[in-house]
Formats: C-alpha cells, structure tokens, sequence
C-alpha cells in the first residue's frame, strides 16, 4: 500500500485501519531509533513511540493534511522524550526527598527510637501490595535500576517507576 501523506491523513481522520496500520508500520522504526538516540533507553525509546501513536490515533481529527506528517511524528517523539524526561526527573526528586527524610529522622532519633522506625518501616514495607512490594525491594534492597526490574518482571520501566512512588507514599504515611 503506497499512500501520499495527504491521503494518508485524510484515511486517518476518518478511523481508517488500514491507513493507521500503515503508518505504524512506515514509521515504527525510524522514530524507534530517533527516540533511542534521544532517550539511550531502549525500553524508554518503546514507551515514547507507543506513546506517540496512540496520541496521533486520538487526535487524528484534529491532524492538517497539508503539512508534513514526518515532521508531525518527530516532533511527537521529541516532545515525549522531554515530557518523560520532566517526569522521571520529578520521580527522582521524590526519591531524594524521601532519602533525606530517612536521614533526618536516622540524626534526630535515639538508638532504640532508629530501631523502633526500622521496625515501622519493615513493617510498613510488608503491607504494601504484594507487586508493589517486590518491585520497592528489588529497587532499595537488591539495588536493581528500574530497567532492570522492568525486564526481570515483564513490565515496563513506567510501571517499576510509579510502584515505587506509591511505595515512597504509603511508607512515608504510615511512619509520619
């Protein structure tokens, strides 16, 4: 199937399956590698495209057919590199924060109050959801980076990243 970009986008505004196939299948690969070389995440880079399709397909309507739809897609990846850029910096800010949190409260608490917090903690830890648990200790026990636990488990890094979030809150409101 050999479509000029004009048709092409006039097929998409119109829900055309054919046309979206099409164009996932013309353009997956380039912008796989234009967000690998943004991003030098290959499960980042996965997510960015994923991403960038599904929000052309939902605002297909509103795409001009007498503009470049490869420029439209890679300026789309290019804008989701830095919104997910923005969003894991946030993500590692949280985690700072919750560091210097244990760390205030290791240098104002006494021996048996340090161990009386271990033991909240732990046992805080333990009524986390059982996923949300062992994602949370293969990141601060094992010491695993979110990409690897995200392919250890089969998920990707986005679910790693907001299971331990929700682990940093529920934490943080069991032990204040």
């Amino acid at each position: 199937m050999k479509i000029n970009t004009k048709n092409l986008v006039q097929l998409l505004k119109k829900a055309d399956e054919d046309a979206f196939s099409y164009l996932v299948d013309k353009y997956h690969q380039r912008l796989f590698a234009y967000a690998i070389s943004l991003s030098g995440d290959y499960s980042m880079a996965k997510d960015i495209v994923q991403e960038v399709f599904i929000k052309t397909y939902e605002f297909r309507k509103k795409l001009d057919p007498n503009y470049s739809i490869d420029g439209f897609l890679y300026r789309s990846v290019y804008n989701q590199f830095i919104n997910s850029y923005h969003k894991n910096k946030s993500l590692l800010k949280i985690h700072d924060e919750y560091v210097k949190y244990l760390n205030q409260i290791i240098s104002e608490s006494s021996e048996s109050d340090f161990d009386r917090l271990i033991k909240l903690i732990d046992r805080s830890i333990n009524k986390l959801p059982k996923k949300c648990k062992e994602i949370f200790k293969l990141s601060k026990t094992e010491g695993l980076t979110n990409h690897e636990i995200a392919t250890l488990l089969n998920i990707s890094v986005k679910t790693v990243e907001a299971q331990i979030t929700i682990a940093f809150k529920k934490i943080k409101a069991d032990v204040v």
